[in-house]
C-alpha cells in the first residue's frame, strides 16, 4: 500500500508556550493490547511515552471473560488480567499511562509537533503519536433498545451476565464474538437463544461445535429483534421477524445482549488521517498514515483480524516505526550542531 505523506523538515522541537507539559517524544492514544505493546517497545527504547488511556482501561478486551487463543497461556486467562499483566510490563520499563482521560481534539495538520487535547481540559504535544483508539461495537437502533439499556439491554456479557442467573436471555449475532459471549451467558442463564437473520453462523468451527453441544443454547434463524419491549423499565420480550416469510413474533424473554460488530473510533481524526470507507484508520505495512509522524495499530485500522495477538504485532510494529522514525529526525539536528562546533 502507498499512501501519499504529509512530510514535515526535520528539526529541534520547541518546548509548549503554555509551559504546562514539555513536548513529549511519543503520546500513544489508547491502552487495549496495541497500545500497551507499543508503550512497552518504547519504553525499552528510552523513549519515555505517555500513554492517555481512555475512560475504558484495557479497551474492549478487557470485557473479555476468558481468552484461550493467546500464545503463552495454554490455561486460559480473563481479557483484564491480561490486560493488568501487559500494563505492569510497559510500566516497568517506564511507560507513563494516564487513565481515565479520553483524547478529545487532535491536530494532525500542522506537523509535529502534534497536538492533542484531552476531556480533562489538559493539552499535550508530541514529536510522534501512535493511534490505538480501538473500535465501539455497534447498536441495533431499533425501539426500546437505547431505553432499556442498563436495564436488560447489554453489549457486555461479562459485566452483566450475573444478573441474568436463572433468567431467559437473547444474543443478537452470529461472529466469534457473539457465540463466544452466548457461551459464557450459559454460566448463568436458564437459556440463551441466539437470533441471527442468517441460517447459519460465522463464528469459527470450534466455537460452533461447542453452540451446537451446549444444551442451554438454542438457535433463532433468518430473523432479526425489530423492537425491545420492557415493562417497569425492565425487558420483557422482543418482536422478532423473520427475514424470508416476513412473520412477527413477540418472544419473552429477560434480558438481550447485543454483538453484531463494531465501529472504529476515528471520528476526530477526520479531515486529518486518511480512513477507508468503513472509517478505519489506513495506514502501510509498517504502520504509518498518511501524516508523517503519525502511526496507527489494532483495531482502529484493522477491520480483517480483530484479535488480541495481531493487535499486539501492530503495536510492536508501530513503536517499532515510530522510534526509527524519531530517530531519523535527530540526525540533521546533530550534523548541524557539529558543525556550528
Amino acid at each position: 500500500m502507498k499512501l501519499n505523506l504529509t512530510t514535515s523538515t526535520p528539526n529541534t522541537i520547541p518546548e509548549d508556550p503554555a509551559g504546562e507539559h514539555p513536548v513529549e517524544k511519543l503520546i500513544i492514544l489508547g491502552s487495549g493490547p496495541a497500545g500497551l505493546t507499543a508503550a512497552l517497545y518504547a519504553a525499552r527504547a528510552k523513549l519515555n511515552p505517555l500513554v492517555i488511556g481512555g475512560h475504558e482501561p484495557g479497551g474492549q478486551v478487557s470485557l473479555t471473560y476468558e481468552i484461550e487463543n493467546y500464545p503463552g497461556f495454554p490455561e486460559g486467562l480473563s481479557g483484564q488480567a491480561l490486560v493488568d499483566l501487559m500494563t505492569r510490563q510497559a510500566e516497568k520499563f517506564g511507560a507513563r499511562i494516564k487513565l481515565f482521560s479520553a483524547v478529545s481534539e487532535v491536530d494532525f495538520a500542522h506537523g509535529s509537533p502534534f497536538t492533542i487535547k484531552t476531556d480533562d481540559g489538559n493539552a499535550y504535544r508530541a514529536e510522534s503519536v501512535i493511534v490505538t483508539t480501538g473500535a465501539t461495537p455497534r447498536h441495533l437502533d431499533i425501539p426500546g433498545e437505547r431505553e432499556l439499556t442498563g436495564n436488560g439491554v447489554s453489549y457486555c456479557a461479562t459485566c452483566d451476565g450475573f444478573f441474568f442467573r436463572d433468567k431467559r436471555v437473547v444474543v443478537v449475532g452470529g461472529g466469534d464474538s457473539a457465540i463466544e459471549e452466548a457461551l459464557f451467558l450459559t454460566r448463568f442463564a436458564s437459556r440463551v437463544d441466539v437470533v441471527h437473520r442468517r441460517d447459519e453462523l460465522r463464528a469459527g468451527q470450534t466455537l460452533q461445535q461447542r453452540a451446537f453441544a451446549n444444551e442451554k443454547m438454542h438457535f433463532i434463524w433468518d430473523t432479526v429483534i425489530d423492537e425491545v419491549i420492557g415493562e417497569d423499565g425492565k425487558v420483557t420480550a422482543v418482536r422478532l421477524s423473520n427475514v424470508k416469510t416476513g412473520e412477527e413474533t413477540l418472544y419473552p424473554t429477560d434480558g438481550v445482549f447485543i454483538f453484531i460488530g463494531h465501529d472504529p473510533n476515528s471520528d476526530m481524526f477526520k479531515g486529518q488521517l486518511e480512513r477507508d470507507d468503513f472509517g478505519y484508520v489506513v495506514t502501510d505495512r509498517l504502520m504509518r498514515t498518511n501524516v508523517e509522524g503519525v502511526f496507527a495499530a489494532g483495531e482502529i485500522q484493522d477491520r480483517v483480524f480483530r484479535q488480541v495477538a495481531t493487535s499486539v504485532g501492530q503495536g510492536t510494529a508501530a513503536a517499532l516505526t515510530a522510534e526509527r522514525w524519531l530517530a531519523g529526525r535527530e540526525v540533521p539536528v546533530l550534523a548541524a550542531t557539529e558543525s556550528a562546533g
